[in-house]
């Protein structure tokens, strides 16, 4: 299972939001350069970079950031926010993206999706964004109504190869993950997911290893590795069972 150091991108600055409350967002580094270099340094190898500017405004805002990142570090990237036309996501992966993270757009714009699916099926990956078990969209700022689960078993149905799975009650708080959200994921889906949300110390890492479903891709983690509650090391082990 991999760890996903996340690195949510803000007016230009590396951030993570409470609960995704843009205003209750904390600065973490005035470069998500910096911070991304400093992740590969520690040993990640693979980094969940979102353009919340973007995700909030509807189309990519900080693609020059991620290009320098791209250019910097010799690791997978995963890059979601605004991406929701053809041409956006083509240009997240000209500028180093590995894999595009649709959200509001994989849910409201099936057309859209199923075009994607035609011609990026491996570098797609869906996000379904929960709250209370209803998916979020709009940069997690509006819902639909969909029920989350329903709409991850929709989504595999369509074609999707892969899915993030995302707690926005729990998700920078550090209180803990959901893991009746990731058991029941893994219920309803035969493909791999990853899971964000709440992570805070490594005991919750390894009981995330403990219960995961076989299908379990790997954890985002975000504010725990900013705060220092682990390194990238001992959450690695802790995944893999040595934690």
């Amino acid at each position: 299972m991999r760890l996903y150091p996340a690195i949510d991108i803000l007016a230009g600055k590396a951030v993570r939001l409470r609960q995704g409350n843009y205003d209750q967002s904390t600065v973490y580094s005035e470069s998500p350069l910096s911070a991304a270099v400093a992740w590969a340094q520690a040993g990640a190898t693979a980094l969940h970079i979102v353009d919340l500017d973007g995700a909030r405004g509807g189309e990519p805002e900080n693609l020059e950031e991620v290009r320098e990142i791209a250019a910097a570090v010799d690791l997978p990237i995963q890059l979601g926010g605004g991406l929701r036309s053809v041409e956006s996501v083509e240009a997240a992966l000209d500028a180093g993206a590995t894999q595009v993270i649709l959200g509001t757009a994989a849910l409201q714009d099936t057309e859209l999706l199923d075009q994607l699916i035609a011609e990026h099926r491996d570098e797609l990956v869906v996000s379904v964004d929960s709250r209370a078990g209803v998916a979020a969209v709009a940069g997690w700022e509006e819902s639909d109504g969909v029920d989350a689960l329903a709409a991850l078993a929709a989504l595999e149905k369509r074609g999707v190869a892969k899915l993030i799975v995302s707690d926005i009650d729990v998700d920078g708080t550090m209180e803990g993950p959901n893991l009746a959200q990731i058991a029941a994921s893994g219920e309803v889906l035969t493909i791999p997911f990853i899971y964000s949300g709440g992570v805070g110390s490594l005991r919750d890492l390894s009981a995330i290893a403990a219960a995961s479903p076989p299908n379990l891709d790997g954890v985002i983690v975000g504010k725990a590795l900013y705060d220092g509650a682990f390194t990238i090391q001992q959450a690695q082990d802790a995944l893999s069972g040595g934690g």
